[in-house]
């Protein structure tokens, strides 16, 4: 195979996969089972091909989150299936009556699972599924190629050598940590998504004091956590707002994450989508259950009536300078009100600063100029070609707020089948997912691979 600027010259079109995912998390697994119960359906021949990359080497679902006591924000027929797909043997349902909870749960008389038991239930759904996933394997970069027949593919590179065709990809790579400029991550300086891995790994705690940077739900959770699980440090939780704000989590706002939502807002235009994206921003952003914001209110309380205080509110304020030392972290905290700098001496600081999309950049160098603003509805990037880049998350300017949430993940999997369906040309039967098409097998130029990480929905 002849290589000339990158692109491979000759394969055979019948031997790509119609689908190669990037990532196997939450939003590709509902792809794979979508893939699955389409494929029972179709006569023998015309069944839709996919392989799976995923860069960790089994299935996990927010692990350094997964703290005792917290609950989903999402209630739980927004699984995997249902809202596509009622009668799937892959729903919450399904998974509590195989682990013979189905009647114990329904008594429990809640819609809010506890993160553990949903993360329980997504990884038993990758265990469940019939997926071709090429697991602790991750995607170096994709170039577009050209087929002896003319049609256009996709060439995946992986970071073990494998080379697959596809005719389409779907990115399920998430979000990654958004680290402020300043913070210099460390054994003491952390981003929350880490939290349980590296609160466990800190040097010796001499100073009895933990700094929180954010003002959201898993700034909120950590604060609590780290007052609970350390009885002699105090905890500090910086945030520039003047306190907390409540998750809006009432029917009518939660309109906003529905399916048929997703029809309106791409259809609005751009000022309007940017108008909605901030009136509803309370629903999903630096927002924080009312339950919890009352029980942290209540502990600081009490522990200014009886004098003795381990939790600190610093509200209107900013770091402005940190320090990393052998013995601790030091952090400078100013008001943003009075000016007034408090100097902390912390033995670890986490930075519960949210995500961001994950960059295409690092994956497809060759992306045609101003390609990643160019979505269909169907979440497929408008290339002008026959192959199909799909992206499942980094789509909230055009899709809305659900785009990398798992409101919506069991529809839009659907949808990008659909879609992945519809353009997927009369053929002979495809080459069986797994086997390495011949002259697939070396590895060609590689860039670092792009993070898989997932937004959280808890409470």
């Amino acid at each position: 195979m002849r290589e000339s600027d990158g692109v491979a010259d000759g394969p055979e079109s019948r031997d790509a996969r119609d689908i190669v995912g990037v990532g196997f998390g939450p939003a590709n697994l509902a792809l794979a089972i979508a893939v699955e119960e389409h494929n029972e359906g179709v006569p023998a021949g015309r069944e839709i091909t996919a392989q799976f990359f995923e860069k960790r080497d089994s299935f996990g679902w927010h692990p350094g989150m997964l703290l005792d006591g917290s609950t989903m924000q999402i209630a739980f027929p927004k699984d995997l299936v249902t809202l596509r797909n009622p009668q799937s043997a892959y729903s919450f349902f399904a998974y509590l009556k195989s682990r013979g909870r189905l009647v114990d749960f329904v008594n429990h008389q809640t819609f809010f699972p506890s993160r553990h038991e949903f993360n329980d239930y997504l990884t038993w759904a990758s265990g469940k599924v019939d997926a071709d996933v090429r697991w602790a394997t991750a995607v170096e970069r994709v170039v577009p190629v050209e087929t002896a027949d003319g049609d256009s593919l996709f060439e995946v590179t992986a970071d073990d050598g494998t080379r697959v065709l596809a005719r389409n990809v779907v990115v399920g790579a998430g979000l990654r940590e958004r680290i402020p400029e300043w913070a210099e991550p460390s054994p003491r300086c952390f981003h929350n998504h880490q939290f349980l891995f590296r609160i466990a790994e800190i040097p010796e705690v001499r100073n009895r004091r933990f700094a929180v940077l954010g003002a959201g739900q898993s700034a909120a959770e950590i604060v609590q956590y780290l007052h609970r699980n350390f009885p002699d440090a105090e905890v500090h939780n910086v945030f520039g707002r003047f306190g907390y704000s409540p998750a809006d989590d009432s029917p009518y706002a939660n309109r906003i994450f529905d399916p048929d939502a997703v029809d309106d807002f791409y259809g609005a235009p751009e000022s309007e989508r940017k108008r909605l994206l901030e009136v509803h921003r309370g629903t999903n952003y630096s927002v924080v259950d009312l339950e919890l914001i009352n029980e942290l209110y209540a502990l600081e309380y009490q522990e200014r009536v009886r004098g003795a205080r381990r939790l600190f509110m610093h509200r209107s304020s900013e770091i402005t300078a940190v320090d990393d030392g052998p013995t601790g972290i030091s952090v400078s905290v100013r008001s943003t009100v009075d000016g007034l700098v408090d100097q902390l001496e912390c033995d670890a600081r986490v930075l519960a600063t949210g995500f961001e999309p994950a960059p295409l950049g690092s994956l497809f160098g060759d992306l045609p100029e101003g390609a990643e603003g160019a979505i269909g509805r169907d979440y497929r990037l408008e290339l002008g070609i026959s192959a199909g880049i799909y992206l499942q998350g980094g789509t909230e300017r055009t899709h809305g707020l659900t785009s990398s949430l798992l409101s919506n993940v069991a529809v839009r999997s659907g949808e990008i089948l659909t879609s992945i369906v519809a353009h997927t040309p009369a053929r002979e039967p495809l080459a069986a997912a797994g086997e390495t098409p011949e002259g697939l097998g070396t590895t060609i130029d590689t860039v670092d691979p792009i993070p898989t990480y997932v937004t959280s929905e808890a409470r």
